[in-house]
């Protein structure tokens, strides 16, 4: 039988340098594997090397949201089926061994078994600029925290003459006081010592301030490009909507259902019922990022938007504590974000009544 008519399923172990492949035909067997380069030539040459050995009906990619996410490009543009794969599990492992190409193979064999079948994020397009910008706000977002709490320890331990001039005011007066100061003395005196430290970290607060308002001024308006109908939400802003978005991907159509979109985001209930109670408890996996834009918007429409509050009002004279409250907002808030997911608008579908 010539290699060109049988049907095999490659496996990819993704690292930084270089990718462990593996193929095997369609009743598993092993075929072969083999390492090639994470450059362009060298994915070329992987491809040749999977069609080498018959017709490719899918390959399993370790790692697509990180050093697989160039292959799966890659071999997506050349109209080869990716799969993302996750790693096996501790027990598998145990059982197994560990190696680069058991990896690969173990790709391979989780497609052909059907236990992989989720398709990666296209990461070619709009979405992923956004969440390219995203991760450089949040950084300054993480930075400027760090920066203010540092601010307020350096004047837990200052000096009194300089604690007691700075008492009691408000971040931003705080900054900007210190941001204008002019410390004069020996950097031997720790009150001298202490200033100069101030006046550096609010310096650095205000250019972080200015660095997350030119990230805000670029994400907003691509945000509102990639979908408009998204951020006319009530509760949803360009923060949270950006972060919908990335979590959704490029290619939300890769997400089957509704539910499948609110599992993703962990908003989807897990029963937690024994014996006569009968209950669901909430979602501690999935996307947390995406959870906590969600926990973010029904905070939001809780406090302003009359239909939840009245949703609110009603869960709470059932008897439904806040906890509880809030997992079924969430659930409800994950079904109207994927009815306008940019996918959804091309292909619309009647809301269904929430809260």
């Amino acid at each position: 039988m010539a290699a060109q008519d049988i049907a095999v399923v490659g496996g990819i172990d993704t690292h930084a340098d270089f990718h462990q492949a593996a193929v095997i035909d369609g009743i598993g067997r092993h075929l072969a594997t083999e390492q090639f380069q994470t450059t362009p030539d060298g994915y070329r040459r992987l491809l040749d090397w999977l069609r080498s050995h018959g017709d490719v009906l899918a390959v399993g990619v370790e790692g697509t949201g990180a050093y697989g996410a160039e292959i799966s490009r890659f071999l997506t543009a050349n109209s080869v089926t990716v799969v993302e794969v996750d790693r096996p599990d501790r027990k598998a492992r145990r059982d197994n061994g560990k190696s680069d190409p058991i990896d690969a193979y173990g790709a391979a064999t989780a497609v052909l078994s059907g236990r992989a079948s989720g398709t990666p994020k296209s990461r070619n397009g709009i979405v992923e600029a956004i969440r390219a910008l995203r991760v450089v706000r949040k950084s300054a977002v993480k930075a400027r925290t760090q920066t203010i709490n540092q601010i307020r320890n350096l004047l837990v331990t200052a000096p009194a003459g300089v604690r007691d001039r700075l008492r009691g005011l408000p971040a931003k007066e705080l900054v900007d006081t210190l941001a204008r100061s002019r410390p004069t003395g020996e950097l031997a005196d720790p009150a001298c010592a202490v200033r100069i430290a101030l006046r550096r970290l609010a310096r650095r607060y205000q250019a972080l301030c200015e660095e997350i308002k030119e990230a805000d001024r670029e994400i907003g308006p691509l945000v509102t490009q990639a979908a408009p109908r998204l951020v006319a939400l009530p509760g949803l802003g360009p923060e949270t909507a950006g972060q919908l978005l990335a979590s959704a991907g490029d290619n939300p159509d890769r997400l089957r259902s509704e539910a499948a979109f609110a599992h993703l985001c962990g908003a989807a209930p897990v029963p937690a019922s024994s014996g006569r109670t009968n209950r669901h408890r909430l979602n501690r996996g999935g996307d947390r990022a995406a959870n906590n834009a969600l926990h973010t918007i029904v905070l939001v429409r809780m406090k302003y938007d009359s239909r939840t509050q009245e949703y609110v009002a009603r869960r709470t004279a059932e008897g439904m504590v806040k906890r509880d409250i809030v997992r079924c907002l969430k659930r409800f808030v994950a079904r109207e974000v994927y009815r306008h997911l940019p996918h959804m608008i091309r292909n619309p579908e009647p809301l269904p009544q929430t809260a």
